[in-house]
């Protein structure tokens, strides 16, 4: 079974009942296998959009980690910052964010894994320089 690696949208949706997607990633959920993996920009961004637009507990999202629901394995380190870099430089047209990149570096550390998303902007990105990345999106 292939990882999948979780984007904000998502997780916001999955915590937010509010949320336009909401039925929508709980019923993706129910067949994808967990633990989720992510960054830790995700997990701010996350935090933030909970509190300021659906006045959602943030600290659920630190919550689904020690249920070992998500797993937050990215690391930035020397190489991954340039490479990070390089990839904000390249897509500034688009725009991508940190938290973007993070997750396109990612999908090339496990490269075997789908990005879970709400984020069209993954169909533009690419791995590796010009590999297409395999997402899970309500536009598929």
């Amino acid at each position: 079974m292939k990882q999948v690696i979780v984007d904000t949208g998502p997780l916001v949706a999955l915590l937010s009942e509010k949320d336009v997607h909401h039925d929508w990633v709980t019923k993706k959920m129910a067949n994808i296998h967990t633990p989720l993996l992510t960054c830790e920009a995700v997990i701010s961004e996350t935090c933030f959009l909970l509190k300021r637009h659906s006045h959602e507990k943030a600290d659920v999202v630190l919550e689904l980690i020690d249920m070992n629901f998500m797993k937050v394995p990215f690391f930035l380190g020397d190489n991954e910052r340039k490479d990070i870099r390089r990839l904000m430089v390249k897509y500034a047209n688009v725009p991508m964010s940190f938290a973007d990149a993070c997750l396109v570096k990612m999908s090339e550390q496990y490269s075997k894994s789908l990005v879970l998303t709400l984020d069209s902007d993954f169909l533009i990105y690419r791995r590796y320089g010009n590999q297409s990345i395999s997402t899970i999106m309500p536009y598929d």
